[in-house]
């Protein structure tokens, strides 16, 4: 598996309802062994987790079942990371 960093920042119309959902996503991503580190950012403007995925298009698929993908009311940005 590869490592992709997903990048999720707030929008405007940001809902905060969402954030339990969001959380309760990552938790079943974790258990799973799919993410390894998530967190958000200290200034509340989003946040990042690192996703364990096959490719780009699986990484994508799975960071578009966020419910802060599906709320529209994030950014989710995929990126493939190349940790060292």
């Amino acid at each position: 598996m590869n490592l992709y960093l997903v990048m999720v920042m707030r929008r405007p119309q940001f809902d905060p309802a969402v954030v339990p959902a969001h959380q309760r996503f990552l938790d079943e991503l974790r258990a799973e062994g799919r993410v390894e580190r998530s967190g958000p950012f200290g200034d509340k403007s989003g946040g990042a987790y690192l996703l364990r995925a096959t490719d780009l298009v699986e990484a994508h698929a799975v960071a578009h079942r966020d419910p802060a993908h599906v709320s529209g009311g994030w950014d989710v940005t995929v990126y493939e990371w190349q940790a060292r």
